[in-house]
C-alpha cells in the first residue's frame, strides 16, 4: 500500500527549515542592500563591502542547502546511513528494553524498533524548539511505521536521565551528547547515559570524541570508564568509520 502525501513520516533534517528561512531572507535583504548601494546611493565602497558580504552569505546558504539535501533521509539519506552505521555496532540481541537518548523526531528510535522487533523502546528528548522537533512528531511517526505499540517518548534531560540505575538492557545515542547545554563536562553525560545500562547490556554512541576541548584524550577517557566498571568498551575514531 503506498502512503499517500500527508502520510509520510516526517524526521526532519540536521539543517533545519528555520535556518535556511534565516539564511534566504539575509541573501534577500544583503542584495537589497546591494542594489540600494549601486544604484541609488552609487557608494563605491558600500557596494564593495556589501557585495563581499552578499557573496560570502550566498556562498555558505548554498553549502548548508547541499548539507540539507544530502542529510534528508529521502533524498541524500546520509542521517539514515549514520543511524544504520550506529545500530550496526550496537551488540544486542534486542531482547528486553532499549533507550535512544536525544531521539529527536524518533528516527533512529523507530529504526531500531523495525530492526529489533521483540524490544521495547524508549525514545527521550529534550526537544528545543532550535530543532522543530516534538513529542507529537515521534508518536506520529511511529504510527505511520506500524511500531507505536513497542515505542514510548518521554521528555527529558540527557544530562539528568529520570531513570534508576541499569533500567535498560541497550543505550544508543547519536551526536547528541556534544549538544547538552545543561553538563559543561561531555564526559559526565556520557557516564549518565552508561549509568542506566544494566550490567551485562549493550551501548553504541555516536558523537564528536574526536574533539579533544570536548572530550579530551580518548584513551585516557576509555581506560577511566573500564576502571569505573564498565567491562567491554571500544573507541572508533569517526575518521576511520566507513559512512559514505
Amino acid at each position: 500500500m503506498k502512503r499517500t502525501e500527508n502520510q509520510e513520516p516526517d524526521y526532519g533534517n540536521w539543517v533545519p527549515a528555520a535556518m535556511m528561512k534565516t539564511l534566504a531572507a539575509l541573501t534577500v535583504g544583503l542584495l537589497t542592500a546591494e542594489l540600494l548601494f549601486l544604484f541609488f546611493l552609487k557608494n563605491v565602497i558600500l557596494s564593495v563591502i556589501g557585495g563581499i558580504f552578499l557573496i560570502a552569505t550566498v556562498l555558505f546558504t548554498s553549502y548548508m542547502w547541499r548539507c540539507r539535501v544530502i542529510f534528508d533521509f529521502s533524498s541524500g539519506g546520509l542521517m539514515g546511513e549514520i543511524h544504520q552505521h550506529l545500530i550496526d555496532h550496537l551488540d544486542w540481541n534486542g531482547k528486553g528494553t532499549l533507550l535512544d537518548i536525544g531521539c529527536g523526531a524518533g528516527a533512529l528510535t523507530i529504526r531500531c524498533a523495525c530492526r529489533f522487533p521483540d524490544a521495547k523502546i524508549t525514545g527521550m528528548d529534550y526537544w528545543s524548539t532550535e530543532w522543530s522537533y516534538a513529542k507529537e512528531q515521534c508518536e506520529r511517526n511511529a504510527r505511520l511505521e506500524h511500531v507505536a505499540d513497542r515505542l514510548t517518548f518521554c521528555k527529558g534531560d540527557a544530562a539528568a536521565l529520570e531513570f534508576p540505575d541499569e533500567s535498560f538492557d541497550a543505550t544508543v545515542s547519536n551526536f547528541v551528547f556534544h549538544e547538552v547545554r545543561t553538563q559543561p563536562d561531555k564526559r559526565q553525560v556520557v557516564r549518565e547515559a552508561l549509568r542506566v545500562v544494566k550490567q551485562g547490556g549493550a551501548f553504541a554512541f555516536q558523537d564528536l570524541f574526536s574533539q579533544e576541548k570536548l572530550y579530551g584524550d580518548m584513551t585516557e577517557f576509555i581506560e577511566e570508564l573500564r576502571q569505573e566498571g564498565i567491562g567491554e568498551i571500544h573507541y572508533i575514531p569517526f575518521v576511520n568509520a566507513h559512512v559514505p
